[in-house]
């Protein structure tokens, strides 16, 4: 680590302000060593996950530290519920320009809010110089077998998301472009604190034939999971779950955002026909938050594909890291 002499070290710095998110359940040795020591539940499969935030790509330069800590947990968590996993511990890479008490304060208090709620514990990682980066790893469980993936999906499949889509796009458009009328601090507590769906995840268990989050939008995502199955899809642009205050504020963009936006962080998952008997249930119980929105198809001759009202519309049309 490259801190000047008169910055708190590395290891004065984690004591400080990381130790005590160590204290959970299934935690032999955590933060201070060179290495973590976890007891994995009996008959359970380790999920292992990791993303990565950076400034001015992932969160605004000028989001705080807080902010920043909690969308960065929660973007890893939802991960965690596209597998059905149960989140137990994760690892925090920290690489920020200078040790600034005040700002570490609130990226601790941020991290320990989330993982207070959803009960992991943080094992360790590594703090370094240089341009505001944040990499979390989280590590869950699933019993064995038990894990929802993406390659399950077959013809005769339904569709089905959760919550609404487009808040994602909708709220970085509210604070690129600030504005009384877009109603600013619900799309505010939308993108800082999304909501993992890692209890829907583990309830899809068994009933979900595939699942994935709706992180570079619904058809890039949804095609993940043609791409894994050899299967294609046709999605019912009617019935997309879109929240009001979008189509009202946002008519012109909100089809497309809920459809490409990104960052939405709910879960799309296929039901055969044999489980949708239970999905509709839980939906009519309110046990469970999810719309039917389409149907998936034998694979295309031009391969797996995403159509929307049957037309064909580019798998790869959502959020891309490196611009291509």
């Amino acid at each position: 680590m490259e801190f000047t002499s008169t910055q708190p070290r590395e290891f004065e710095l984690i004591a400080t302000y990381f130790k005590d998110l160590t204290d959970r359940q299934g935690v032999a040795l955590g933060i201070g060593d060179d290495g973590a020591l976890v007891n994995p539940s009996t008959n359970t499969q380790l999920v292992v996950a990791t993303d990565t935030l950076v400034e001015s790509v992932h969160f605004p330069a000028h989001a705080s530290a807080e902010q920043i800590a909690t969308r960065a947990l929660c973007v890893n968590l939802s991960d965690m519920a596209a597998m059905g996993a149960t989140p137990r511990w994760f690892t925090l890479a920290l690489t920020i320009e200078k040790a600034d008490p005040s700002w570490l304060a609130g990226f601790s208090r941020g991290l320990a809010e989330i993982a207070k709620e959803f009960g992991v514990a943080l094992i360790g990682g590594d703090t370094t110089s240089g341009p505001l980066t944040i990499s979390l790893t989280l590590l869950g469980e699933v019993a064995v077998g038990g894990a929802l993936q993406r390659d399950g999906a077959k013809a005769g499949d339904s569709i089905y998301v959760t919550g609404n889509l487009g808040d994602g796009a909708a709220s970085l458009h509210a604070l690129q472009y600030p504005d009384a009328e877009h109603e600013i601090q619900r799309l505010r507590a939308r993108f800082y604190r999304p909501q993992p769906q890692v209890q829907v995840g583990q309830k899809l268990q068994g009933m979900a034939s595939a699942c994935i989050d709706i992180s570079d939008g619904l058809i890039a995502d949804l095609g993940h999971i043609c791409q894994a199955s050899g299967v294609s899809a046709n999605l019912d642009s009617k019935l997309l779950p879109i929240h009001p205050d979008v189509t009202r504020q946002f008519p012109q963009q909100a089809l497309d955002w809920a459809l490409s936006g990104g960052d939405d962080y709910q879960l799309c998952f296929t039901v055969a026909e044999s489980s949708r008997d239970r999905i509709e249930r839980l939906i009519l119980s309110g046990e469970l938050d999810a719309t039917m929105i389409g149907e998936i198809l034998p694979s295309a001759e031009t391969g797996s594909l995403v159509m929307v009202d049957k037309i064909g519309a580019q798998l790869n049309k959502g959020f891309d890291h490196f611009g291509h």
